[in-house]
């Protein structure tokens, strides 16, 4: 399969969707890699490398599309790639196609296969090519947000951990999962006063057993979260449903509640945000103030550190992008049900359920797609 890797263009997006050692693997198995230039260079990865390890460099992002059957990427195609998608190219990245009606109309438009890497999913429900990121973004959000938490941020001028003879701060992390477990993980070693939030019991006791001691658990809902972001210094919002958005668990009167200077994160903000007032910022101008309230909501959070995220992001993609190069995405999708669910839209149908919902599309069975004659 001829693979081509674009430099990502997305507002201060540094991260590359294939390391030099991943192109090897590809090169491993006869395939043929495309990298465009500089794609790598925000990583810490030069053309060199690339080139060492079996790439053919492309100068332009139109030379990469152009050229390639299978488009591996980072973040969604913004509106400068739409015209460079062909028709029937797969492209296998994050999308959150439930976040973006106009992201989804394109690809339906363009006749593309989207393979979403969020909506990837193990029997066990656990998402693998966004637990890597959710990790990054999760113990990002505890080092942003005690950034912010600094005066001349205009947060409330606390440090996280205190000093002694002095309280730490107060961490409202909502939701358990990945995220959240990395956010309150992070927030505790730094010394910080700890409370996670879920609907889970089972999660929650999970939580209890494994956490330090300067974490509280507390089942999640609409009475308890307002009494707790009363006090609370730092909120962090890690809500996610898988491809669908994200419910609203901070309203916007909430805010009122707030003291002037919290500081509130939402991780969820590429799924539409779990905090009614949050919107895409970027790392160049991350955060905005609503009723002296800060609010940092970078969708590309990881973007920030490069290496780090596109080490760990290969790890976990490249096994797929080999199943996906060496049987084509057809078969691929036909053996393998974690690769199956990762379709969201196909040759301009749309057929995972979160993206029809979001946007009351109609919803064709990805099955039917996959059955043996329907598609070439």
């Amino acid at each position: 399969m001829v693979i081509g890797v674009p430099k990502e263009i997305k507002n201060n997006e540094n991260r590359v969707a294939l390391t030099p050692a991943g192109v090897a693997e590809l090169r491993k198995h006869g395939h043929t890699v495309y990298v465009q230039v500089n794609a790598g260079v925000g990583s810490g990865f030069n053309d060199d490398e690339y080139i060492g390890a079996g790439a053919t460099m492309l100068p332009t992002i139109e030379d990469v599309y152009g050229i390639a059957e299978m488009i591996i990427k980072v973040k969604e195609p913004i509106a400068q790639e739409y015209p460079l998608i062909k028709e029937n190219q797969l492209l296998f990245t994050y999308f959150h196609f439930a976040s973006s009606e106009e992201l989804t109309h394109a690809m339906i438009e363009k006749g593309a296969v989207c393979l979403a890497y969020e909506t990837v999913e193990k029997t066990d429900r656990s998402l693998p090519l966004l637990v890597p990121m959710s990790e990054v973004a999760g113990r990002m959000a505890i080092q942003e947000g005690a950034k912010y938490l600094e005066k001349p941020q205009r947060g409330r001028g606390i440090l996280l951990g205190g000093v002694p003879g002095v309280k730490p701060a107060k961490v409202l992390v909502l939701g358990g999962g990945i995220v959240g477990t990395q956010a309150a993980r992070m927030a505790a070693g730094l010394g910080a006063h700890v409370t996670i939030m879920d609907v889970s019991l089972p999660r929650l006791r999970y939580l209890a057993d494994v956490m330090p001691a300067n974490v509280d658990t507390m089942m999640s809902n609409e009475y308890s979260i307002r009494e707790e972001i009363k006090t609370s210094d730092l909120i962090i919002g890690a809500v996610l449903i898988p491809g669908a958005k994200a419910p609203h668990l901070i309203t916007r009167d909430m805010l009122k509640l707030m003291r002037p200077g919290t500081v509130l994160v939402d991780v969820a903000v590429d799924q539409g945000g779990c905090i009614e007032t949050c919107r895409p910022t970027t790392h160049e101008d991350p955060t905005f103030i609503i009723d002296d309230v800060v609010h940092y909501c970078v969708a590309n959070m990881p973007g920030a550190v490069p290496y780090t995220s596109t080490l760990a992001l290969t790890n976990a993609t490249l096994p797929y992008a080999l199943q996906l190069a060496n049987k084509g995405w057809l078969k691929a999708c036909r053996d393998n049900a974690e690769l199956k669910v990762g379709l969201n839209v196909v040759e301009g149908k749309v057929v995972y359920k979160g993206v029809a919902d979001a946007w009351g599309l109609p919803l064709v069975s990805v099955d039917d797609l996959l059955t043996e004659g329907v598609l070439n």
